[in-house]
């Protein structure tokens, strides 16, 4: 393909790609970006497959990210994308590289993809302080056959079935069935139609397996705050007490026999801002409310200390007549670099001053958030903890029956809210439990075991939304196998990439290949 036509092939790609995920939900776009970047990049030099990539990177990420600068400026948010895009540049290089194995064993060309996708992802997930898997492939397939695939092998299964179905896509369209006359045009229909039995194939796996006969009744609180931005804390005290007013008032409709009583009451992260366990009228306030509800809360709230300049995101339980119990607590686990603490502080403030807003580093937990609150037994993660693998699945083989997120999107906008809830709905079917994700601001929501969304809430209003939850008993293929799929087909890539760099390194003629007559190529060549 010409360069230039090669340019417009991967924007187009991270267009597609991003018209997949919410707010746009276009999830069958997802196979399309991975087929265009794939035929952007094939046959070129590594170099070239870098920039290729990097550029459906940067179309990518830049406006899904755009809700980061919303409060901090430009700068973060570009730096954010622009490293996001230089992963997927990766990718590109590690298409180009295998280009000569695909035309040489043209029927591995969608394995290849899905493989490659799958490692690019491992690595986005994890580097640098320990990564930001925002925006995979996986979280974009909410309404697609292909999310019931996360029971079986989790995120890394479902991205695995996305770019398959865009390797089967674009060796359909690739030039060497041209010319071929019927054969040639039923081959490649054949491909296509390969593609959509990968994305039907999903809907013969069972979700919702997981889910068992106990229920229990939780009551979400989403108080909202007075102001969105990054000073929405300024009136730590007013968003407490806009969770506690909701929450006296649901009491009162309980009391007027107008909705079921609570087993749990979920407070988002950040609805208590003022440490409640030093601050005894703050713990007065949601005691009183507890009280009022007659049911145990989980309490969102930001502890000080253990050391000097030092805090602690936390999950509280507090009990109606008793208050804080003290031996059900979660920390969250993975702070965010940045955002909650800054790594290397003397160099970022070279970069950007705003580092400065982030005065006192979180410190991170040790335990997985499994809580047992009003005989519920709960598995916590806090914001964006949700998009990681391990930290999700460790409350589940830890005993959680429903997951739960508590999340602040006060800094953020609705779109970012509804990317996490894609995240929860990923989580809910992987595991086979019931979930819930309680917001500040919103979006608030439950998802069933199915993945289906119910209650979901409006974004910067206030909210409270009671449903009865089925607890979940079983564990799923993908509990029981926990990242084995991951690194089954990252070593899968890495044996092709090896393969691949073998094969270059020993020309064989191929079918397809650059002729004397074909100068597109021949300048690849």
């Amino acid at each position: 393909m010409p360069l230039p036509v090669a340019l417009v092939a991967a924007a187009l790609a991270g267009l597609a790609l991003l018209l997949a995920f919410p707010p746009y939900g276009l999830w069958w776009t997802a196979p399309v970006g991975v087929a265009l970047l794939a035929v952007a990049v094939h046959r070129r030099r590594v170099r070239a497959g870098f920039g290729l990539g990097a550029v459906a990177g940067l179309v990518l990420f830049v406006p899904m990210l755009s809700w980061t600068n919303l409060y901090t400026g430009n700068l973060p948010w570009l730096l954010l994308s622009g490293l996001q895009a230089a992963y997927l540049g990766l990718l590109g290089a590690g298409i180009a590289v295998t280009s000569v194995l695909v035309d040489r064993f043209r029927w591995v060309w969608p394995l290849v993809t899905g493989v490659l996708w799958v490692a690019q992802e491992a690595l986005r997930d994890r580097t640098p302080f320990g990564g930001f898997p925002w925006g995979r492939l996986a979280f974009s397939q909410g309404d697609s056959p292909l999310l019931r695939l996360a029971a079986v092998g989790g995120a890394p299964l479902v991205t695995f079935g996305v770019a398959v179905a865009g390797g089967l896509l674009v060796a359909a369209v690739w030039r060497p069935w041209r010319g071929r006359g019927g054969a040639g045009r039923l081959r490649a229909a054949g491909l296509v139609a390969g593609a959509l039995v990968v994305v039907v194939a999903g809907l013969l796996l069972p979700v919702g397996v997981g889910a068992g006969a106990d229920t229990a009744t939780v009551a979400i609180i989403q108080g909202n705050v007075p102001r969105m931005g990054l000073d929405f804390n300024a009136q730590r005290r007013a968003v407490l007490d806009n969770h506690v007013n909701a929450t006296v008032a649901l009491a009162g409709r309980v009391a007027a026999g107008q909705e079921r009583r609570p087993d749990l009451v979920v407070w988002p992260e950040n609805s208590s801002d003022i440490d409640p366990t030093r601050a005894p009228d703050a713990a007065a306030r949601i005691s009183a409310a507890a009280d009022a509800v007659g049911a145990p809360i989980l309490v969102g709230a930001v502890l000080l200390g253990p050391g000097e300049g030092q805090v602690r995101n936390a999950g509280l339980v507090w009990l109606p007549g008793t208050g804080l119990d003290t031996s059900q607590m979660y920390i969250k686990r993975h702070p965010v670099p940045f955002a909650e603490y800054i790594p290397l502080r003397s160099v970022a403030r070279m970069v950007s001053k705003e580092v400065d807003r982030v005065r006192n580093d979180f410190v991170a937990g040790e335990r997985p958030g499994v809580l047992r609150v009003g005989g519920v037994p709960l598995g916590d993660v806090i914001c964006f903890e949700v998009a990681y693998d391990g930290l999700v699945r460790d409350t589940v083989t830890g005993g959680a029956r429903v997951l739960v997120v508590q999340t602040n999107n006060a800094t953020f906008n609705a779109a970012e809210a509804e990317q996490q809830l894609a995240m929860v709905r990923l989580r809910a079917v992987e595991h086979g439990r019931e979930a819930l994700m309680a917001s500040t601001v919103g979006v608030s929501g439950f998802v069933g075991a199915d993945g289906r969304v119910s209650g979901a809430t409006g974004f910067n209003t206030s909210a409270v939304v009671t449903r009865q939850m089925r607890l979940g008993d079983a564990r799923t293929v993908a509990t029981r196998v926990g990242v084995w799929p991951e690194v089954v087909l990252v070593a899968v890539a890495v044996a092709f990439l090896a393969a691949a760099v073998v094969v270059r390194r020993r020309p064989v003629p191929v079918a397809g290949a650059a002729t004397a007559g074909d100068p597109a190529d021949a300048e690849e060549r």
